[in-house]
């Protein structure tokens, strides 16, 4: 029995724990201050697309990704060498 509720346990864990380490929008982000206004219409939910910004001194690279009610999440950012 306990091995059963461990197995039911584990995988609510790591679920769970996903949302923990979302990203943060940061200055420069496109959901920085909030959803655009206007939606991504012509896209599949789940298609994903990069942006490209700077923020301080720093180059960075974000993939978004379109979810069912048409909003965005950050799925991944990385900085950018700054010799370009």
């Amino acid at each position: 029995m306990k091995l059963a509720l461990a197995a039911f346990g584990v995988p609510a864990f790591f679920m769970s724990s996903a949302f923990a380490y979302a990203l943060e929008p940061i200055p420069g982000s496109i959901i920085y201050q909030g959803q655009p206004a206007h939606r991504l219409q012509k896209s599949p939910a789940g298609s994903t697309f990069t942006h490209e910004f700077t923020s301080g001194l720093q180059n960075y690279t974000e993939t978004y990704k379109i979810q069912p009610d048409r909003s965005l999440v950050i799925i991944d950012r990385s900085l950018r060498s700054n010799n370009r």
